[in-house]
């Protein structure tokens, strides 16, 4: 387990994270962590790891994309002082190119979303303990589907930053890529891309094997 006693772990996100958190920070007690795998990962390292007294933290934004982390990262993640970071984005940076064709102020092109990413490493590298990466996905199997394509240009990169600055990679896209294996992507999502709680728990299940969780 790379976490050790006492730590704060913040999850940041768009709204796959966000799940209805509470605002200004998602910590506290009954929802106020949200709905999404976030509460998942706490639980199960709460139940199976009580020794830890590990805080977790969720500061998702539905509708983010990287540019929007960069803007916030101070005040929702430097300020908040966290021995770890878990970083959950891309997927808006993609999907703004596709359902919004026309409002190209709204993309984020892949060299502008790795040298922000990069740049939010930077900011952060030096403050934590360390920064785990998460890969954006899509739920389609079919590799050349347009979408899906420039998804996994957006995964490469997060797996190129992560092997540059020494952060845990997540690859969540081959995680569900498993699932679809098996069942239709309509079984876990309306739009291929917000989970149900199958879903949460595909991506809680990478976090967790990721960070070395072992059932006690």
């Amino acid at each position: 387990m790379i976490f050790t006693p006492g730590k704060k772990l913040v999850m940041i996100g768009d709204s796959i994270t966000d799940y209805e958190r509470k605002r200004p920070v998602g910590e506290g007690l009954g929802e106020a962590i949200g709905h999404s795998y976030v509460v998942l990962v706490d639980a199960l390292l709460k139940t199976t790891y009580p020794d830890l007294r590990l805080r977790v933290v969720n500061m998702g934004n539905s509708g983010d994309t990287v540019r929007d982390l960069k803007k916030r990262w101070r005040s929702d993640v430097l300020e908040l002082d966290p021995d770890w970071v878990s970083i959950l984005i891309g997927i808006n940076d993609v999907w703004r190119q596709f359902d919004s064709p026309l409002r190209s102020e709204e993309h984020v092109c892949l060299e502008e979303y790795e040298e922000t990413l990069e740049q939010l490493i930077t900011f952060t590298e030096k403050e934590v303990e360390g920064i785990i990466l998460m890969t954006p996905y899509y739920m389609e199997p079919n590799r050349r589907d347009p979408m899906r394509n420039l998804m996994d240009k957006y995964g490469e990169a997060v797996k190129r930053q992560a092997k540059k600055h020494g952060c845990v990679p997540v690859d969540l896209q081959r995680d569900f890529d498993e699932y679809l294996k098996y069942y239709n992507a309509q079984s876990i999502t309306w739009d291929r891309l917000h989970p149900d709680t199958v879903g949460h728990m595909i991506i809680a299940k990478s976090f967790l094997r990721a960070a070395g969780f072992e059932w006690r």
